[in-house]
């Protein structure tokens, strides 16, 4: 698993995110985000490596809002 940030432009993804949640409701917003969840696991496709992602994901501290 990669950890080290491997963007080719981290801030226009964010960007792209962003904007892709413009408009959406909390439950769209959710729905969109599993879908997106999905796709990008499709893309590692190594079940070892994803095991590895929700793993380091759930190791990450809570964001306070």
């Amino acid at each position: 698993m990669k950890q080290n940030p491997h963007f080719q432009d981290a801030d226009a993804f964010y960007e792209q995110l962003l904007d892709a949640h413009a408009g959406l409701s909390r439950e769209e917003a959710e729905l969109f985000n599993a879908r997106l969840i999905l796709l990008l696991a499709n893309q590692v496709g190594e079940a070892r490596v994803l095991k590895e992602c929700i793993d380091a994901a759930r190791q990450l501290p809570p964001t306070t809002a």
